[in-house]
């Protein structure tokens, strides 16, 4: 038995053909109630990446069967140490060595380009969650990498969001939110908030609870923001926004995002949600959640499911979640490996594999 690994050409249709294949598989098989992975988002990751990252996608042949996939993402404005890692083998082809020959072809890759780490996720079951297998755990851990950070992924049930208590909730909120009001907007940011909103997204890293992830903020400006929007353009991704802005000044500093891809309009994912450090204890992230679920609501008629994803020890955001109604489903770990070795060339190669 063989196994070969080989740079993926994105002009190769057969090549990423088989990639969405095996990342669909993988998905189906260890966290099946996710939405059924979007071609377009796949394809759009190998040949369109987000502004400031460079990637490198990998197939793995079993026999000359694909077999596994590597997508490397390696970010060129920022974090140029660092890279991050999806890697992904069909089931049918699990245990017969198809992911370590992608990390030892990763690795290669990784040296060639400088970097130090590589972080990737992998799932596992709560208790009292739904079954999950936890080979992807033990698979990191043999490799040598270290758990940086604990995650939980919740689910909201649309069809059964309380809006009284919501109502309610919001109600309770308004009176510490004086001088500021909401705006809301659907994709494309509007111009006069352009600027607040790229100031945000690059304080994600520097505010967000992380763990011992080795990750620096990111740099956004205008121009980047301008540029992942384009990005998710050609993902198909329907964007709602909310954000505050503070009256006396007017600028705008909080934000909320939730998304819905073009293949599932049941399935949303909350994204960021961040308040500027000299406006917080103002619940403007409570409402922001209140208001842009509505929102996306309203615009989305078929929603039934929001997923999102929170960092343990970040118990401030868990607890809003919590009370707009989202629930653990299962638990997520960012796993970082520091990468030996000088740099190296990577190259094709076979590996024998019992």
């Amino acid at each position: 038995m063989s196994i070969t690994v080989e740079a993926i050409d994105p002009a190769d249709q057969d090549a990423v053909d088989a990639a969405y294949r095996i990342r669909a598989a993988a998905d189906g098989a260890d966290v099946p109630d996710f939405p059924p992975l979007c071609r377009r988002r796949l394809e759009a990751s190998i040949r369109h990446p987000m502004p400031g990252i460079v990637t490198a996608p990998a197939l793995a042949r079993r026999d000359g069967e694909p077999a596994g996939y590597l997508n490397l993402l390696l970010p060129q404005l920022d974090n140029t140490s660092n890279a991050t890692a999806d890697l992904f083998v069909h089931p049918a082809h699990r245990r017969r060595g198809v992911g370590r020959a992608l990390h030892a072809y990763g690795l290669g890759v990784l040296r060639e380009h400088g970097r130090e780490r590589v972080i990737a996720p992998a799932v596992s079951a709560l208790p009292g969650g739904p079954p999950r297998d936890d080979a992807g755990n033990a698979f990191a851990a043999a490799l040598g990498a270290r758990p940086a950070l604990a995650e939980a992924r919740r689910r909201l049930d649309v069809a059964g969001v309380d809006h009284a208590a919501l109502d309610a909730l919001a109600a309770d909120a308004a009176p510490h939110a004086a001088g500021y009001r909401l705006v809301g907007w659907r994709d494309h940011t509007p111009e006069e908030y352009a600027a607040d909103v790229a100031y945000l997204d690059g304080r994600l890293m520097a505010d967000a609870p992380s763990g011992d992830l080795e990750w620096e903020a990111e740099r956004v400006d205008v121009e980047r923001l301008r540029e992942t929007e384009r990005a998710l353009d050609v993902r198909g991704r329907r964007r709602y926004h909310h954000g505050a802005v503070h009256v006396a000044s007017g600028r705008l500093v909080a934000w909320t995002l939730v998304d819905v891809g073009p293949n599932v309009a049941w399935h949303a994912f909350q994204q960021i949600t961040i308040v500027d450090p000299a406006h917080r204890g103002h619940r403007l992230g409570l409402l922001l959640k209140i208001e842009n679920l509505r929102y996306a609501i309203a615009h989305e008629p078929g929603l039934r499911a929001v997923d999102t994803f929170n960092a343990d020890e970040n118990t401030h955001m868990i607890s809003i979640n919590e009370r707009l109604g989202f629930r653990p489903v299962d638990a997520w770990t960012q796993w970082q490996l520091t990468i030996p070795g000088a740099p190296a060339a990577p190259t094709a190669h076979s590996s024998a594999a019992a």
